[in-house]
């Protein structure tokens, strides 16, 4: 049953399809930015990379050395390993249920690549990468990583059979180990088929919810796996119920309202599509 169903659920306004846009041999999609949404504030830009299953003396994921600046990255892995090093020394490999956190900041470089084991065993794969906004009074921030084991992330179990992996942010007396600067939450959802969730959110904040895969509804809707859920803003929780086993991207934030630019190559992962006239998704 939901946790409280004297609050008012959120409706949804649009649901946002991950367009495929493979990058060599990784199966790639990408709901943000897409042809309906160029950002959705503080949240600016989501890659979902496989599920895919890679074979023995692979050459693992290509994303060597590359600039980041103005921006967090966050990448959450459901599948398989991720080796991470930047310019201010950061090193780690975050296996299956990790999380990293990265703040670029006044500006970054790293890579994300497979580690040697993954490179010569290969195995399954799945990783999502986010990019949150940081307002322009904290864009010069100075830039710091920190990678999460799946051990060190809560995971607290919901009133309607669920499963929350608290990354950031309060949640029932709980708080996630990532300290933000924005006060952003972030968590991972497992649904079991037959689950029903009302998850608490104070109104005014933008909720960012990604179906990675599984048949839920939202609000009464039926919205579809691969999907960034575009909700309002009004109401103070969000209601979900699982049909079959989901997973799902959650988190929220303040609203920024702030111009958004790009400037020079900000990644080599993935070259840029100017879509709007010169006025792109990245750093300010």
């Amino acid at each position: 049953m939901p946790a409280n169903t004297n609050q008012a659920a959120r409706r949804v306004i649009a649901q946002h399809p991950a367009k495929r846009d493979d990058i060599g041999d990784l199966t790639t999609r990408r709901p943000l930015p897409g042809p309906g949404l160029e950002q959705l504030d503080p949240f600016l830009f989501l890659n979902h990379h496989g599920p895919q299953t890679y074979p023995a003396n692979n050459q693992g994921l290509p994303f060597g050395p590359h600039p980041h600046r103005g921006f967090e990255t966050v990448t959450f892995i459901l599948e398989g390993s991720l080796a991470h090093a930047d310019s201010a020394r950061h090193q780690s490999v975050i296996n299956a249920g990790g999380v990293q956190w990265m703040t670029a900041g006044s500006g970054i470089v790293h890579a994300e690549i497979s580690p040697e084991e993954f490179l010569r065993d290969g195995g399954r794969l799945e990783i999502l990468q986010l990019w949150v906004n940081l307002p322009s009074h904290l864009k010069m921030s100075e830039p710091r990583y920190v990678g999460l084991q799946q051990e060190s992330i809560p995971a607290i179990k919901l009133p309607g059979g669920g499963e929350l992996n608290l990354i950031a942010g309060e949640w029932q007396g709980n708080t996630g180990p990532i300290e933000t600067l924005t006060g952003i939450f972030m968590s991972t959802l497992r649904l079991p088929a037959g689950s029903h969730e009302q998850l608490p959110v104070a109104p005014g904040r933008q909720v960012f919810l990604y179906v990675v895969d599984g048949d839920v509804s939202v609000g009464g809707e039926s919205v579809k796996p691969h999907h960034l859920i575009e909700v309002d803003r009004e109401g103070d929780s969000l209601d979900i119920e699982a049909s079959s086993d989901a997973r799902l991207l959650f988190g929220h934030g303040e609203v920024i309202d702030e111009p958004v630019y790009s400037h020079g190559p900000l990644c080599d992962e993935h070259p840029r599509r100017d879509r709007s006239g010169g006025r792109r998704l990245s750093e300010r």
